[in-house]
């Protein structure tokens, strides 16, 4: 990013940063704290695509969060290693299946395969964090999460390849 800084006499100052693609964020900064904020698609168009006009608690606010107050994204190593030991998949659940017609407590998932059912989709409807006493029917959509060795485990007793 590209950051100019110049001085407008009598209101205040200009920091203008270009990005790298080729958007352009102008924001004047009044000697009577308030703040403009204009965006630019093309930068070298003379009109701005969007304004904003922030009082000064509000270009804090914004500020700080732009900075990561509130949320701090996971560093992307961790998110691969983290991929690699837990997955989430979506699982049909076949007629064949010995799950079939069963409740997920009377089913026993967990403890056969160690994953877990987060959510099933039935049709158009969609259960988050089934009960244990939800019946599973064929062509329930499991969504399910666990190691790859248990979600693969799972997907065999949907299929009704135990």
């Amino acid at each position: 990013m590209k950051i100019s800084l110049s001085q407008l006499p009598g209101i205040g100052q200009k920091i203008s940063m270009k990005t790298s693609e080729d958007n352009m964020l102008v924001l004047i900064v009044h000697h009577t704290g308030k703040r403009e904020l204009y965006f630019f698609e093309d930068s070298d168009s003379d009109e701005a695509d969007f304004a904003l006009d922030l009082t000064p608690d509000e270009t804090r606010e914004f500020a700080a969060q732009l900075l990561g107050a509130t949320y701090q994204p996971v560093d992307i190593e961790k998110m691969r290693l983290f991929k690699k030991q837990i997955m989430v998949d979506y699982i049909k659940l076949k007629e064949n299946s010995s799950l079939a017609y069963k409740t997920i407590e009377e089913s026993d998932i967990r403890n056969q395969t160690g994953a877990t059912i987060i959510g099933i989709v039935q049709g158009e409807d969609l259960i988050a964090i089934p009960e244990a006493d939800t019946k599973l029917e064929p062509g329930d959509v499991l969504m399910s999460i666990g190691k790859d060795e248990q979600i693969a485990a799972l997907t065999q007793l949907c299929k009704g390849e135990e």
